[in-house]
């Protein structure tokens, strides 16, 4: 598989762009290798620059849940676009996509645009600390809620695979106010609260982790985390960025019956388009400018070109059937890895929560940071690389989950459970 335009395209942008790419994990530092750049996507596939094509388990990070160029979605995007692409003025599709979500996801009463995931957890989190007057907030460990000063403590994603613990350029005096926790560690997260309780503004937590790749929360995490915070006062955020109308058409809160009063939104509300979003209990949101005092502002937020692809995709995944299919197929990939894997005796563990896939390569189970930390990326980086060789593309990290979309068939499954028996024997 010959990729030379890719290598000559990243060896021009390394000149210009900080390391070649415009977002870390893209720069292929974990596995190895030059990044490909794609040309296009259909359905379930990339194309790259050479011509190759690759079945896409990445789906831009989660929000082509319906495809690449979905034809309905493309023709909104294309209607809408023929008005103008941007007003700074309030807009009929801001009405209808807040409705949609609010219709969704009841613990959402009222809801603010913006332009990605880091803006809304970032006002999210300024929200919080003005409504309880209060300063500190808790994270857990290996749990990404984009790149605001405040939340490059312990983080995973890209901070994960590229081994940074820490950003440069976060002020301690910023850092100080955020406590870190163990992700799923019940007793931990007691005590934390039992201790410094009355500072703290907020938890914020993916309900399902996917940022060091996937780790489903333990049966009484989430509950534990409701039944805390209301106890000392404390709002309980849901960053829904990646998990949001992904595992269900209500989220991971309808999925474990937990209700936020914060929730953090962000890809598949946008369709593939750049959006975020956070809303909740009307009272706490009702402080946010003009109604309140909390400042939070963005030209392009609400834009009606992304606010179109993302009711017509919310739209398109209300039909009957969708998420049973989506849970069927994924099911069925994940036992399949998981067979491959057991059958060339490598240590290999899976996990899932619908339509989002993690496997890890370690001998143990992954619940939190530290565990998922023990994970072979060696190994890792050689599967990657002998996936993408048979036109399979999974993440370039062992740290971030793989997605399926309405549009990968029961075929196409098939053929990356074998090519990954293939690749798993050649691992031993």
């Amino acid at each position: 598989m010959k990729t030379t335009q890719s290598s000559q395209l990243f060896k021009k942008s390394q000149r210009l762009v900080p390391g070649g790419v415009n977002s870390p994990v893209r720069a292929f530092r974990s596995v190895g290798g030059t990044p490909i750049a794609m040309k296009k996507g259909k359905g379930s596939y990339l194309f790259d620059l050479d011509g190759n094509r690759y079945l896409d388990y990445v789906l831009s990070w989660g929000p082509m849940i319906l495809g690449h160029t979905h034809p309905k979605v493309l023709q909104a995007i294309i209607n809408t676009a023929k008005n103008g692409t941007s007003f700074g003025t309030p807009t009929l599709q801001e009405f209808e996509l807040a409705e949609l979500v609010t219709t969704l996801m009841p613990a959402v009463e009222n809801v603010r645009l913006v332009n990605s995931g880091t803006e809304a957890t970032m006002s999210a989190i300024r929200l919080a600390r003005a409504f309880t007057k209060r300063d500190s907030i808790i994270k857990f460990e290996g749990c990404y809620h984009g790149h605001a000063d405040h939340l490059l403590v312990k983080a995973g994603s890209g901070v994960a695979t590229l081994g940074m613990p820490d950003s440069p350029g976060v002020p301690k005096a910023f850092a100080r106010h955020t406590l870190t926790a163990r992700y799923n560690d019940i007793s931990g997260i007691e005590r934390l609260v039992k201790k410094r309780g009355k500072d703290i503004a907020c938890i914020i937590v993916e309900p399902i982790a996917g940022n060091m790749g996937v780790v489903p929360p333990h049966p009484e995490f989430l509950s534990t985390l409701r039944v805390l915070t209301k106890s000392h006062g404390i709002l309980l955020i849901f960053d829904e960025v990646m998990t949001g109308f992904r595992v269900g058409s209500g989220g991971a809160q309808e999925l474990y019956k937990v209700k936020p009063d914060l929730t953090c939104l962000g890809k598949v509300i946008g369709g593939g388009l750049p959006i975020g979003a956070y809303g909740g209990r009307r009272d706490i949101m009702q402080m946010i400018a003009p109604a309140g005092p909390v400042y939070q502002a963005g030209t392009l937020s609400g834009n009606p070109v992304a606010v179109t692809a993302g009711i017509e995709t919310l739209k398109l995944l209300a039909v009957p059937g969708v998420y049973d299919g989506l849970e069927k197929k994924s099911k069925k990939l994940a036992e399949g890895l998981a067979e491959a894997a057991r059958e060339a005796k490598i240590p290999f563990y899976q996990t899932r929560v619908g339509s989002m896939l993690g496997g890890f390569f370690t001998k143990g189970p992954v619940t939190d940071y530290p565990s998922a930390k023990k994970s072979d990326t060696k190994r890792y980086a050689k599967f990657f690389h002998g996936m993408l060789s048979r036109g399979v593309y999974f993440a370039p990290s062992q740290f971030e989950a793989a997605f399926l979309s309405t549009t990968h068939s029961s075929a196409q499954i098939h053929k990356t459970v074998e090519a990954a028996r293939e690749v798993f024997r050649m691992l031993r």
